[in-house]
């Protein structure tokens, strides 16, 4: 009887998919920045705008989860889910910070190459977070997740040769600390992709 009153499930899968549009929005806005950089401290703040708005989103569903008497998926799962989602926003915006405060003026292919990679993985994550509230879309979902895995693995190539050349080919030491951190920032922010994709594929095999 007490449970009828209690809230029940919540949105938590719209949440989920306002939160990964604000990646996507991010993760499009860094590449820009990076194609660009023409009014970089605009383009920085638009950047970090952004993710305030991802961080808002972030605290609806936790202060949801904690009102919350039955939920739509574990209520860990639920956590970890957004929280590492949020990750991927706040590498993001780390990115373009640091371009911006080691005022770099102008960024390698390859850094523009994992900032591409960076944009094909956030569409992913958004495509896979979409599929979630149907558990019968278990196959493409999976096959998003894997292809995230495929992206990640090839930003780890991308950064390798990156690091090779930039060691090689750099004389200014102060270029080649800067450049190797935003190389490094970029790589990770795959890498967080990859994290949300093996949550969403967890969140599969429990509720298959």
């Amino acid at each position: 009887m007490f449970g009828r009153f209690m809230p029940k499930e919540g949105r938590f899968f719209d949440l989920f998919n306002e939160h990964a549009q604000t990646i996507v929005e991010g993760a499009r806005a860094l590449e820009s920045l990076m194609a660009n950089f023409d009014d970089l401290q605009r383009r920085a703040y638009a950047i970090e705008s952004i993710e305030k708005r991802a961080d808002k989103i972030t605290h609806s569903t936790v202060e949801l989860l904690h009102r919350t008497f039955i939920t739509p998926l574990d209520r860990d799962e639920i956590h970890r889910l957004i929280t590492t989602m949020d990750d991927i926003l706040d590498l993001i915006e780390d990115v373009a910070q640091s371009i911006f405060l080691y005022d770099i003026t102008q960024v390698t292919s390859d850094a523009r190459k994992l900032a591409e990679i960076c944009v094909s993985c956030a569409e992913k994550v958004k495509a896979a977070v979409a599929l979630l509230p149907n558990t019968q879309n278990g196959p493409e979902i999976l096959a998003l997740c894997e292809e995230i895995d495929r992206l990640e693995s090839e930003a780890d190539r991308v950064m390798r040769a990156a690091m090779a050349r930039l060691f090689r080919e750099e004389a200014d030491v102060r270029q080649v600390i800067k450049l190797k951190e935003i190389y490094e920032l970029l790589e990770s922010v795959t890498d967080k992709c990859e994290d949300v994709a093996n949550i969403i594929e967890g969140i599969m095999v429990e509720n298959a």
